[in-house]
């Protein structure tokens, strides 16, 4: 370490980040909307087909051949790639979006993550000043939830495939040609890799990693890493033959 840094000792490094963080970027603590989204000249979006009620913020960029649902809200500085479809009541914030991308109807994107420290009085927000980016050629199901990154950026890989109501939290990293079935829970900062396969109502932990390949069926409850080329199921998740074993054991 040079000898000119001045180090500076703390007792919660956590909490500590999250307290300078706030200073820098007090609006992060929050989530107002944007007071700046306005009805907006067609004229500005030629190539993009606009339902009824749908608000723009500022520095909005919407690709060519894309289409926006009624009662749709995009917030300041959203990037959308071309010939994407967003469904109605849809809000993205905070969200960049690559071509050939479909978000469908009630999805919320962008949103502050679930994040902070239980102290004696009170609990503590962590600033959340990451993004979320979303690949080419992905689908988000409608009601899904996927909040923006803390210090990183929330990613949906290429490809991926969200079904209707899947949250994905704070700093989760999912990746290529995955394929997410509905009411599926991510926790936050836990790692995907590519075509994954999940089934209905699992829940992921938070802070592991899932390798390439694997199939997770239904109902499980992830809770450690899981190497590529995997199927597990069950709760604690276990490999699909010892879970079948031991529930032909308890019949």
């Amino acid at each position: 370490m040079p000898k000119q840094i001045n180090v500076i000792y703390v007792e919660n490094i956590l909490l500590s980040v999250s307290k300078i963080t706030a200073l820098f970027y007090p609006s992060a603590l929050d989530d107002h909307f944007d007071s700046d989204v306005r009805i907006f000249n067609k004229k500005k979006y030629p190539d993009t087909k606009f339902g009824k009620n749908v608000l723009l913020g500022k520095n909005v960029i919407i690709g060519k051949k894309s289409s926006v649902g009624h009662n749709t809200i995009i917030e300041r500085n959203v990037k959308i790639g071309k010939n994407c479809n967003i469904g109605s009541n849809v809000i993205i914030k905070n969200t960049i979006i690559g071509d050939n991308t479909n978000i469908l109807d009630g999805a919320v994107l962008g949103k502050k993550g679930f994040g902070f420290f239980p102290d004696k009085l009170k609990n503590i927000r962590y600033p959340h000043v990451g993004m979320v980016v979303v690949g080419n050629n992905v689908e988000i199901g409608c009601n899904n939830t996927i909040d923006r990154g803390s210090l990183t950026n929330t990613i949906i890989g290429d490809g991926t495939f969200l079904d209707n109501q899947v949250h994905i939290a704070h700093n989760v990293r999912i990746g290529k040609n995955c394929i997410i079935t509905g009411q599926v829970g991510f926790a936050g900062s836990s790692t995907i890799g590519d075509k994954v396969m999940i089934g209905g109502q699992s829940g992921i932990s938070g802070h592991i990693t899932i390798g390439d390949n694997v199939q997770i069926g239904g109902g499980s409850g992830v809770i450690k890493n899981i190497p590529s080329n995997n199927k597990v199921m069950g709760y604690p998740a276990k490999n699909i033959r010892n879970f079948l074993k031991d529930s032909k054991l308890n019949d």
